[in-house]
């Protein structure tokens, strides 16, 4: 395997990483504001409005993630 193959394996192992942790960030995101909310009915708006901005930082920082490994593959 050549230096250039490697670059596309090392890439293609970045992006999995990159997209595997963000689910897992997610995940761990979800679990908390469900255990919130069951704890605090009353909350349950204000939990959701921050799960789901927070969902979208991780979100951007993964789709960052996998265009930098992208861009990496593709030189």
């Amino acid at each position: 395997m050549g230096e250039f193959g490697m670059a596309h394996l090392a890439a293609g192992i970045g992006a999995g990483i990159v997209a595997m942790s963000a689910g897992f960030g997610i995940g761990k995101i979800a679990s908390a504001a469900m255990e919130a909310i069951g704890r605090q009915p009353e909350a349950a708006g204000d939990v959701r409005g921050s799960m789901i901005i927070a969902a979208a930082l991780i979100e951007g920082v993964a789709l960052f993630g996998e265009v930098i490994c992208f861009m990496l593959a593709g030189k």
